[in-house]
């Protein structure tokens, strides 16, 4: 029978792709439904379609691939039952980091969207250093993950671990 700590590691894994994914389409959805809208105006003034826009709407996916590093990182770990809380609590403080980072992106980049389609397309380098600022914050949740899967937390919880088995 699965303990309650062994089902909380292997929620973990479900938990960190869904919190990176669900922010991912969050924020291209902000950012794509901008861009959408700024073609429809580029295209209706007879105006060349901007390339930029897909970067911007492209940037919030970076989340769901930091989200997957983890997962992959926190995968052996998830079949000792001792490390389950630590695991979930990954999950959910950097999930949550990632997911919040990336709709923010998207949010930063629809404006930027509405930035350059207004004024002729200036300040797309000022759009990308802002959306960076976001992204920074899904960069160090993933370098915090990390961290706590190294530490001596996780090298503890494997010790018992491995002393308690038969």
């Amino acid at each position: 029978m699965l303990s309650l700590m062994s089902i909380l590691g292997k929620i973990s894994l479900g938990l960190i792709m869904g919190f990176g994914g669900v922010g991912s389409a969050l924020g291209v959805h902000a950012a794509g439904s901008a861009a959408a809208g700024g073609w429809a105006r580029e295209g209706k003034e007879g105006k060349p379609l901007s390339g930029k826009f897909v970067g911007l709407v492209g940037m919030p996916v970076s989340q769901t691939l930091y989200c997957l590093i983890l997962f992959l990182m926190m995968a052996p770990y998830a079949g000792v039952a001792e490390n389950g809380p630590v695991l979930f609590g990954i999950a959910i403080g950097v999930g949550l980091c990632e997911l919040y980072s990336a709709y923010a992106q998207g949010m930063i980049g629809g404006a930027g969207v509405r930035c350059l389609v207004e004024n002729g397309g200036k300040g797309f380098g000022n759009i990308v250093v802002a959306m960076g600022v976001a992204e920074s914050v899904g960069l160090f949740a993933l370098v915090t993950g990390i961290l706590i899967l190294n530490s001596n937390v996780m090298i503890k919880a494997a010790e018992t671990a491995a002393a308690i088995a038969p």
